[in-house]
């Protein structure tokens, strides 16, 4: 039997941020036919991110399965006392296994400890069972509106925490 022990870290090593924005790429690319220009989307900000360095008030973590990466999430500093959910991603053959409930708990962990008092993120319709997860988090759809962007139609979301 294989293992399929999920672990997380935080400690971002060579390589994990360019794994990230392909992933987003090659995934959302596949799945909604999205351009480069998603990628291009998830890459600046995450590589301010990585450049920051505040491991204080941000922070990202990486599920790991035998040393492959298969998930993704992040808190970033956000609008005035609030933290910004960003770059959620679970494989898509590690989907119905805990990796996404985990990532969001322990993200949401670091935003109490940090002293947040609201957690917001956004998304696409179309994405429901990360929408299952954000809303038995306790986050609430507040916005919904119709985007063309990255070469694709979409309705983007947007979903509020108060902490």
């Amino acid at each position: 039997m294989s293992d399929k022990t999920i672990t997380l870290r935080h400690e971002l090593r060579p390589g994990d941020i360019g794994h990230v924005v392909q992933r987003h790429g090659l995934i959302y690319g596949a799945l909604f036919g999205w351009d480069y220009t998603f990628e291009a989307y998830v890459a600046r900000p995450l590589a301010e991110f990585a450049l920051r360095r505040d491991g204080e008030r941000e922070r990202m973590w990486l599920a790991e399965m035998r040393g492959r990466i298969v998930g993704s999430i992040a808190i970033v500093s956000g609008e005035a006392d609030a933290a910004q959910l960003r770059w959620f991603l679970v494989e898509p053959e590690c989907r119905g296994m805990g990796v996404g409930g985990r990532l969001i708990d322990e993200a949401l962990r670091f935003c109490r400890a940090t002293g947040r008092r609201r957690v917001y993120l956004w998304t696409v319709a179309g994405l429901e069972a990360a929408a299952h997860l954000y809303t038995r988090a306790g986050f609430r759809l507040t916005t919904a509106q119709p985007q063309h962007r990255w070469g694709g139609d979409m309705i983007e979301q947007r979903y509020d925490l108060d902490l």
